[in-house]
C-alpha cells in the first residue's frame, strides 16, 4: 500500500532508538525524508546511517534534548516547517510513590511529556494548516487507559497532553492537519530490557522472572517487535488517514480490556 508520503518530511524526536528509530525507519521506507533528534550524537549519527543506506532518503539530525526550552528552540530552527511530526521524548519510566515524589520531580515530568510535545505541535501546526496537509503523532504509553500504581507522575503528564489535544483538534481537521497518539505496551526496546532489569534488582529476583510475569499479563504472548509500532505510525501519518484525529489507539498484544 502506497501511503501517499514519498517525499514529505518529517521530524522525529527521540529518533536514534527504540519506537522513535522504528517510527523513522517506517516513515523512510515510505519516501520520507527525516530530521531526527536525539540527546546523544554517537547513536543519533549512527542511525541516520543505517536508514540512508537502507532506503536512500535525506537525513539530518540535530543533537539536543528536547525536554528543554533550548533543546526545542534548536530542533525548531533547524527543522521549522516539517509535514510531519513523531513526538517521543524518550523518558525511560521509573516508578515514584506520590508521597515522595518532590514538586521538581513532578515539574520534569510536565516539562518531559507534556510540555515538549505541547510546545512542537504549536509551533508546526499552523504551517501544516498553511500547507493543507500535516501528521502528528505522539508516543505515549498504554498505562494511561488504566493507570499504574506509583506512576501516577507519568501519567498526569501524558494525560495532560491527550486532553490538550482533544481541545485543538477540530480546528486543525478542516485543514488536513490530525493528531493522534499511539499507547504501546511491551515492545521489545533497550527502555524495556533497561526497564526489566531494573524491576528485578529492586524486587531480589531475576530477570527470567520478571519476563515470565510480563508476558503471562500479555495475551500476545511475546513482547512486540519496535516495527509494528513504527508502521502503524506511518500509516497515522499517511495521506490516507486525513479524518481518523484526537485518538488514542493502543497498541498492546491485548494487555488493555476496556472497550474504549
Amino acid at each position: 500500500m502506497d501511503l501517499g508520503i514519498r517525499g514529505r518530511h518529517a521530524l522525529v524526536t527521540g529518533g536514534s532508538k527504540g519506537l522513535g528509530k522504528a517510527a523513522a525507519a517506517s516513515l523512510a521506507g515510505e519516501g520520507v525524508h527525516l530530521t531526527l533528534v536525539a540527546r546523544t550524537p554517537g547513536p543519533l549519527e549512527a542511525t541516520a546511517r543505517e536508514i540512508v543506506a537502507a532506503t536512500g532518503v535525506h537525513v539530518a539530525t540535530v543533537a539536543a534534548d528536547v525536554t528543554t526550552p533550548q533543546g526545542r528552540a534548536d530542533v525548531l530552527s533547524a527543522c521549522p516547517d516539517p509535514d510531519i511530526l513523531v513526538t517521543n521524548p524518550g523518558v525511560r519510566q521509573t516508578p515514584d510513590n506520590f508521597r515522595t515524589m518532590s514538586r521538581a520531580d513532578l515539574d520534569g515530568w510536565m516539562e518531559a511529556h507534556f510540555f515538549t510535545a505541547y510546545e512542537l505541535i504549536r509551533a508546526v501546526v499552523p504551517g501544516m494548516s498553511e500547507r493543507k496537509f500535516g501528521r502528528v503523532v505522539n508516543i505515549s504509553v498504554s498505562f494511561i487507559k488504566f493507570p499504574q500504581v506509583n506512576f501516577g507522575h507519568s501519567h498526569a503528564a501524558r494525560l495532560a497532553l491527550a486532553g490538550a489535544i482533544g481541545s485543538m483538534v477540530r480546528e486543525l481537521v478542516p485543514h488536513n492537519v490530525v493528531i493522534n497518539s499511539v499507547l504501546p505496551g511491551f515492545f521489545d526496546t533497550d527502555a524495556l530490557q533497561t526497564n526489566l532489569h531494573g524491576h528485578a534488582a529492586r524486587g531480589n529476583t531475576t530477570y527470567e522472572a520478571i519476563v515470565a510475569d510480563r508476558l503471562k499479563t500479555t495475551p500476545a504472548g511475546r513482547f512486540a517487535d519496535p516495527k509494528e509500532c513504527g508502521d502503524l505510525i506511518a500509516f497515522l501519518c499517511s495521506a490516507q488517514n486525513g479524518y481518523m484525529t484526537g485518538q488514542n489507539i493502543v497498541n498492546d498484544g491485548g494487555v488493555y480490556q476496556g472497550l474504549f
